[in-house]
């Protein structure tokens, strides 16, 4: 997936979740290849680190913040974007929460709402908001699933999460044909362990009770002997997928995890 120099010059890429972990590292080096970069996140500081980053390295950026989840805010930042640039061309759904992994009879509704908001219905507002400027000249659109609940079903408690994942790989699939007429592309990366700070939005309760044992060989992920893989590769990925190098892939959720998902399966 050997990338070319400036391989995004003259586009305009909007990366939620661009704070920290999977976001920064690919908000990052999509401006490094020539976007610019609309950073989103929910908190002032590290935001404006990540676009500090981007121009620092020779990159235009824009850091805007406000909750995914909250239709108004996504409006808003949209129609900033429009304003300011007339344009987007990539959108890169990207944030999101582990949010309360605990036993079915335990999970809260409140606690279940709010992985759901985050994780669902935040992609979902992203990408409604983003669509009208797609379709002015085509674009690519990449979504953060995960191995929970696409592979991955042995990790008990973690229902709310798992199933925004597997809805967010419908989700891309249903879009892909949909807005195929208009020359956007809908992908999915579905990470597994990714040395980010994603855990610290995750609150597991009562979680081992209902573990079903089960015995893997040593190491979690086969390809690196269980170390995990990082956020740059991530990247990687999806720098690959909004390019033109992937212009005849749609629908497609692509699992970046070291063989991980085919073992604990």
């Amino acid at each position: 997936m050997a990338s070319t120099q400036n391989e995004l010059g003259g586009k305009v890429a909007l990366v939620t979740g661009a704070g920290s972990g999977i976001g920064k590292a690919a908000a990052l080096l999509m401006g490094k290849q020539g976007a610019t970069v609309i950073a989103l996140s929910r908190t002032d500081k590290e935001i404006n680190e990540t676009v500090a980053e981007i121009e620092q390295q020779g990159g235009k950026g824009l850091a805007l913040t406000a909750d995914i989840a909250n239709a108004d805010d996504m409006k808003r930042v949209c129609d900033t974007i429009d304003q300011q640039f007339g344009r987007l061309d990539i959108v890169f759904a990207n944030a999101g929460i582990n949010g309360v992994w605990a036993p079915i009879d335990e999970l809260q509704p409140e606690e279940w709402q709010k992985t759901i908001d985050n994780n669902l219905t935040g992609t979902y507002l992203t990408i409604h908001f983003a669509v009208p400027m797609l379709k002015r000249q085509g674009g690519a659109i990449v979504i953060t699933a995960s191995v929970n609940g696409t592979r991955i079903f042995s990790n008990t408690g973690s229902t709310a999460y798992s199933c925004t994942k597997a809805a967010q790989v419908a989700m891309a699939q249903l879009l892909a044909l949909e807005l195929a007429k208009d020359k956007i592309r809908v992908n999915v990366v579905c990470p597994g362990a990714i040395d980010t700070n994603i855990d610290d939005s995750a609150q597991q309760r009562d979680i081992e009770q209902i573990k079903e044992p089960a015995e893997f060989p040593q190491g979690s992920i086969p390809l690196t002997d269980g170390k995990p893989g990082t956020s740059e590769e991530v990247a990687d990925l999806v720098l690959f997928l909004v390019s033109d190098r992937a212009r005849h892939i749609t629908g497609t959720p692509v699992w970046i995890d070291g063989a991980e998902s085919l073992l604990m399966g």
